[in-house]
């Protein structure tokens, strides 16, 4: 008889939760799961109850045999999984309305994963995640950790770094998409090409060769340009701000990202209209996952509705349920995560976490080496990555200084007064969630 597979999602009311149940009886023949954990807190009872019910029934219609769990005892989930994936939010959309309301008051950028709010983010993040590290070394020692909860990048390093759990990987639909739009620009299939990705979360580069051997990437270039435009592959970025000449130059692609760091002005006025107008990207998240559970409380409804393209964040539960498989099976596939870096990159430290291309082992992730960077990227790239070890540092220690000095390195934080008073309205703001700095 074949070992049972135990999958324990945290966050499982979340509104991606049916791509991952979609995800996982897609691969049902070579990932044959029997048991679906679904996670959450009191305040996501609601949420968890209409969700997993929505997936029950999706598992029913698909005919596996795979029972699904709801519970909101973390530790019963996690006792003997075999993978736990990670899709939380601390604070729910409330706690991200702050993050991107604050700093755009004070005319700095609000974003969920940049600037002043993802700094906030990782910090409520971060210890959350360690305490489930630590109930996993007691109750799933041998398990794997699959992170698509953001910032990822940071979160994964806290994991290598602070939780000293190896068995990480950390996701993001980013490179992801970027594959499926290219190759459509390109006149080519994804399976056809090699894009190479090296950065960090939210902040890489890339390059695409294909089958022939013949790097596309300049080609690719010219071709997105072609209409004067580019336009982004990320739902809360409207388009691509990179000159050309900018992006010829580097003769790799950027991820859309940048735009907030080299366009800041740009970026930081459209924000400030639609903040003024529409209210922040979260309140409209919102009102997008509400009118989603209205759907998923549909008793016919027993499959992945396509109103969820619309939250943003699409083909990560996809993703995250190949990364599985493929570790499961051994599989070998190629995908861009984070890991550690262990000199893939040589103009970041060692043991940090990157975002780079990988071979997707039993064993893990296995880095394609990239070596370095130009000035042109390598600048920024290390800004970020230091700024990105002071959150991290900040988020374990409680340290009010470490967190200040994160705040005054990231570019998206303008000025040194500001910087204070928004780091301190943020801190009040968060304090039910931010405990190691009210001690």
């Amino acid at each position: 008889m074949s070992k049972k597979i135990k999958v324990v999602t945290i966050g499982g009311g979340s509104s991606y939760t049916p791509e991952l149940v979609e995800g996982f009886i897609k691969r049902y023949d070579e990932f044959p799961i029997s048991e679906l954990w679904l996670v959450d807190i009191e305040e996501g009872r609601h949420k968890l109850e209409i969700v997993g019910e929505m997936a029950k029934r999706m598992v029913e219609a698909a005919g596996i045999n795979c029972k699904v769990y709801l519970t909101l005892d973390r530790r019963e989930a996690l006792k003997d999984a075999d993978f736990v994936t990670t899709q939380l939010r601390v604070g729910l959309l409330e706690a991200r309305i702050l993050d991107e309301r604050i700093p755009l008051s004070h005319g700095l950028i609000g974003q969920e994963t940049n600037g002043a709010g993802g700094i906030f983010k990782a910090l409520r993040t971060i210890p959350v995640i360690l305490d489930i590290v630590e109930e996993m070394k007691e109750l799933c020692p041998e398990a794997w950790l699959i992170n698509f909860t953001n910032p990822s990048g940071m979160v994964t390093e806290a994991v290598l770094r602070y939780g000293n759990w190896n068995k990480v990987v950390g996701l993001c639909n980013i490179p992801i998409n970027a594959v499926y739009e290219e190759a459509a620009i390109l006149n080519e299939k994804p399976s056809d090409l090699f894009f190479q990705f090296a950065g960090i979360n939210h902040l890489h580069w890339h390059t695409v060769v294909d089958k022939n051997g013949v790097n596309r990437t300049d080609e690719l270039i010219k071709k997105v340009y072609e209409d004067g435009e580019a336009n982004s592959i990320v739902a809360n970025i409207k388009d691509n701000r990179l000159i050309f000449e900018q992006v010829e130059n580097l003769h790799m692609v950027p991820c859309p990202y940048h735009n907030y760091y080299y366009y800041t002005d740009k970026m930081l006025a459209e924000e400030l209209e639609d903040f003024k107008n529409h209210g922040t990207r979260a309140e409209k998240v919102k009102k997008i996952e509400a009118e989603l559970y209205e759907l998923y409380k549909d008793p016919d409804l027993n499959y992945k509705p396509k109103q969820l393209e619309e939250r943003g964040g699409a083909r990560y539960s996809d993703a995250a349920c190949e990364t599985i498989t493929s570790i499961y099976n051994d599989k070998r596939t190629t995908m861009t995560v984070s890991t550690r870096n262990n000199g893939t990159i040589k103009d970041l430290p060692d043991d940090c976490a990157v975002e780079v291309t990988c071979t997707l082992t039993g064993k893990g992730p296995i880095p394609y080496n990239f070596g370095s960077f130009k000035p042109q990227e390598r600048g920024l790239l290390q800004l970020m990555k230091a700024m990105e070890e002071l959150t991290i540092e900040a988020a374990v220690t409680g340290d009010r200084g470490t967190l200040l000095q994160a705040f005054m390195m990231n570019p998206l934080i303008t000025s040194g007064d500001v910087a204070k008073q928004v780091m301190e309205e943020l801190l009040e703001a968060h304090k039910k969630h931010l405990p190691n700095f009210f001690q």
